[in-house]
């Protein structure tokens, strides 16, 4: 019998299991059969071998009473740890591990590869009173750690910690994958479909394909290259998606014809058109690991997203194009709300006007994206004249007429607020703002409508505002401005007699200035390309410039310094800064620093780095691990998601995932605007909302004045300590 091209004989997960899975049948919810063979158990790594008798030597030495002798149902087990206690004494030991989730993850590590095992040989770790033995612990005469051996773990616990971290969420993420999808929880769920938006062959489906991919897929692993996943000319019944690893397509007669990498996905053609492999998948290095889905699993989602998807058509043509989402906590007349996947420029504005609600204070998600992304698909000179003929006619009732101005009144104050000065320079705006009512707020928090042109001097407005009111009795307009109060100034001369504290919060002023001035449009230019949009970027560009500034400056200020001692003491004031800036939440800068000083003529150094002492090394280590690319930058993704703002993000990042949604979605989808991809562009942004602009330096001046409020208190006293000269 064959399971997609793989003989029922081999496992599928010999990888990464201790204990190998043999697969019966040709579908996922196939018999599962385990087998306890001492001599298929997967020999651990060096490296994961060690850090299983660090982490056993430092609970031994600090919580010896974790490993013991425990009973259950009448049962003694010998020298077992509760995974509760696990995840508990692991995130005491370290300020990288920061949810639970985090913890356990790192415990699996240990358990795929046998370090760690559950006394009934389950294999995911879990977060409960249940049992599990070390490696050392499994023989009766398992020594005690002897001084140089618990020395050894104090010293290395630090590090060894930070491996895991690393090489955690994989393991959590395989962990999950191998749950039947009928055991999979919300959390799982949302664990899985957070991993479906980096994957590339997957970034052209829709948010309700990608959630329901996530209940279906199925992990599957192989150890060695040169295995055949599948021949050509058998049936399909799967699409993979690779994990990890490569393969090679192999046709008949051609020999390799192209090679797939990791992001990639093959084998969907032939569920599709329902037709037999039109190539054979060879792997083409050891440990690839893939996402699977089957056959029924595929042609059920396709059913399933057809049939909750809506087409309004005018003459024979599809105008635009609704997804049910039954999920939705508001729901429309007919007991569902749909939102927009796809039409003409003129039908989606049309139904999102619709579908806005008068009573509440807040304009519809959807409705931002579509004014903040409009420029790509319908330039202005289009869009007011829309606007315009949405306002309705005579012929028609008085109350829809009413409600329907007010709709795109409403619509246009959002438009002239993210668009601003933009307008100004076309005429046709200007024109179409003129006749639009304005609101004027007074001090005591109400506001009245007036009709001005946009142009009106201070005169005409007061008046305005006069004959609305009935009086002209005490009216000031008075402009309210968020400048962000300080500018950032020069930096003293001797930059080693400056606080790195000072350093840090003079570059997160000028920062936010430079950040402050990037308009969300700008985003959007530079992703389709200025030369498209006939628009420039020059805010945009000068923050970019911004990065390489700093990362420059600090290469330069490290290979300029002749003198060993003052060379270390620069390479230490430089790691406190970046610290700092992670506290203020610069993360653009933070990246940069230590960009800076991983550059090779910066790592060259080595006796500069061999001086430098450990701590510096560890929290060096701990930001580097913040910084880890791998999972596309999940560290960091984690990290940003707990933060409040204001927050100046790692730019390049951002522009990296805009450009990633851009370029693997098409912009048309048979001439109508793919909306979905325009919203998705929309959310990518991470700039932060007015009332952070407007606050963020006295934001920044409380937290200098409260040493207190930090994001880690830990490392920034440590690294403040007697370190250097301050100023008074």
């Amino acid at each position: 019998m064959h399971f997609s091209g793989i003989k029922h004989n081999q496992p599928t997960e010999c990888r990464d299991r201790s204990l190998p899975v043999y697969v019966v049948g040709t579908q996922w919810h196939s018999t599962v059969l385990r087998f306890n063979l001492s001599s298929t158990v997967q020999v651990p790594s060096e490296k994961i071998l060690r850090a299983g008798k660090i982490l056993r030597n430092a609970i031994l030495s600090r919580a010896p009473h974790m490993i013991r002798d425990r009973k259950y149902h009448l049962k003694t087990y010998r020298q077992c740890c509760v995974g509760t206690e696990l995840v508990d004494w692991q995130m005491q030991q370290s300020s990288c591990i920061h949810s639970r989730i985090q913890a356990v993850g790192m415990w699996q590590v240990l358990l795929e590869e046998g370090v760690l095992n559950h006394v009934d040989q389950e294999l995911s770790f879990q977060d409960k009173y249940l049992f599990y033995r070390f490696l050392d612990d499994e023989q009766e005469d398992a020594s005690l750690p002897g001084e140089e051996e618990r020395k050894e773990s104090q010293e290395e616990l630090q590090d060894t910690l930070l491996l895991l971290s690393q090489i955690g969420p994989d393991a959590h993420m395989r962990m999950i994958l191998r749950k039947h999808p009928s055991e999979r929880t919300a959390d799982d769920l949302e664990i899985i479909y957070e991993e479906l938006l980096h994957i590339k062959a997957l970034s052209h489906l829709s948010t309700t394909v990608k959630r329901e991919l996530a209940g279906v897929l199925i992990f599957e692993s192989h150890a060695k290259a040169g295995t055949v996943l599948f021949s050509q000319g058998e049936e399909g019944t799967s699409w993979y998606i690779i994990l990890k690893g490569s393969v090679n397509v192999v046709i008949y007669g051609k020999g390799v014809v192209c090679t797939l990498h990791e992001g990639d996905d093959f084998g969907k053609l032939a569920l599709v058109n329902d037709a037999p492999r039109a190539a054979s998948i060879v792997l083409r290095e050891d440990n690839c690991h893939f996402l699977r889905v089957d056959k029924e699993d595929f042609n059920r989602i396709l059913r399933d997203v057809e049939a909750n998807t809506v087409r309004l058509k005018e003459h024979g043509q599809d105008v635009l194009v609704l997804e049910k989402s039954l999920g939705s906590s508001r729901t429309s007349s007919h007991g569902a709300s749909y939102k927009v996947m796809s039409g003409t420029p003129e039908k989606i504005l049309e139904h999102l006007l619709e579908m806005m609600r008068l009573d509440s204070q807040f304009t519809e998600s959807a409705l931002d994206d579509y004014v903040l992304m409009h420029c790509v698909f319908i330039p202005n000179n289009q869009l007011c004249p829309v606007l315009m003929a949405s306002q309705g006619s005579e012929q028609e009732k008085l109350d829809y007429t009413l409600n329907n101005k007010r709709r795109v009144i409403r619509l246009v104050m959002q438009w002239a607020a993210v668009h601003g000065s933009h307008l100004e320079e076309e005429d046709v705006s200007v024109a179409f703002l003129e006749v639009i009512l304005l609101k004027v707020y007074c001090c005591d928090h109400t506001y009245t409508t007036i009709r001005v042109p946009v142009a009106a001097s201070v005169r005409e407005v007061i008046g305005a505002v006069a004959d609305k009111l009935g009086s002209a009795e005490d009216l000031l307009l008075v402009n309210l401005s968020s400048t962000g109060g300080e500018s950032g100034g020069r930096l003293l001369a001797g930059f080693e007699l400056m606080s790195s504290k000072d350093v840090a919060y003079h570059m997160t002023s000028y920062d936010w200035e430079l950040f402050h001035c990037v308009h969300e449009l700008e985003l959007i230019y530079h992703t389709f390309g200025r030369q498209n949009v006939n628009k420039t970027t020059v805010n945009l560009d000068l923050f970019l410039r911004r990065f390489n500034e700093i990362q420059f400056w600090v290469i330069t200020e490290m290979c300029l310094c002749s003198q060993l001692s003052k060379r270390v003491q620069l390479l230490k004031k430089f790691i406190k800064i970046a610290a700092h800036c992670k506290e203020y939440r610069n993360l653009n800068a933070f990246f940069a620093i230590i960009m800076g000083l991983s550059n090779p003529a910066v790592c060259r150094l080595r006796q500069t780095w061999e001086k430098l002492p450990n701590k510096f090394k560890k929290f060096y280590s701990e930001f580097e691990n913040f910084m880890d690319p791998s999972r596309n930058h999940r560290a960091y993704r984690l990290t940003v998601a707990k933060l409040e703002p204001p927050i100046i993000p790692f730019m390049p990042l951002l522009i990296k995932d805009m450009t990633f949604t851009h370029e693997g979605n098409k912009t048309f989808i048979d001439y109508l605007v793919n909306f979905e991809k325009m919203v998705r562009l929309s959310r990518c942004r991470l700039l932060s909302s007015s009332w952070c602009k407007s606050f963020f330096l006295l934001f920044i001046r409380t937290y200098v004045r409260q040493l207190n409020v930090i994001d880690n208190q830990r490392t920034l006293s440590q690294l403040s300590h007697g370190l250097e000269p301050r100023r008074s």
